[in-house]
């Protein structure tokens, strides 16, 4: 799926309740995360649930793999998934993750807590960008 893809798809959805039964479907459809890559090494600080993001690096281009233990949470890894899919590092530091979030309403209807873990999946993914730069 593409991000606009994803974006067009949320458009779509008339009510929140519809667009959380979407992240629950996004989060099933994620491919799980084989035990030995969930490391302290691919966790992410700052989630109140279990996160790991594991980048991959093909041809100049970051995609990443990720998991959780909550369903909900995995529907937004999903989402941040498609968001930073085949990017340079370049292109993910400079991402306007904000217009994104805005445009999928994300933001406005998440719990703190739920803001807050998605938040640091994005830094993670940008300290990852940062040291292939470097």
């Amino acid at each position: 799926m593409t991000l606009e893809e994803l974006i067009e798809n949320f458009e779509l959805l008339e009510d929140w309740e519809d667009k959380y039964r979407y992240l629950i479907d996004l989060g099933n459809n994620l491919e799980p995360l084989p035990a030995n890559l969930k490391t302290d090494e691919f966790k992410v600080m700052g989630c109140q649930s279990q996160v790991w993001l594991v980048p991959e690096l093909k041809d100049g281009q970051l995609s990443f793999k990720g998991d959780s233990d909550a369903i909900i949470v995995k529907g937004l890894i999903a989402v941040v998934l498609t968001i930073f899919k085949e990017k340079s590092a370049s292109e993910i530091l400079s991402f306007d993750i904000d217009g994104v979030f805005a445009k999928l309403g994300l933001r406005e209807h998440l719990s703190p807590s739920r803001r807050n873990g998605l938040l640091s999946m994005i830094e993670k993914i940008r300290f990852y960008a940062e040291h292939l730069q470097e």
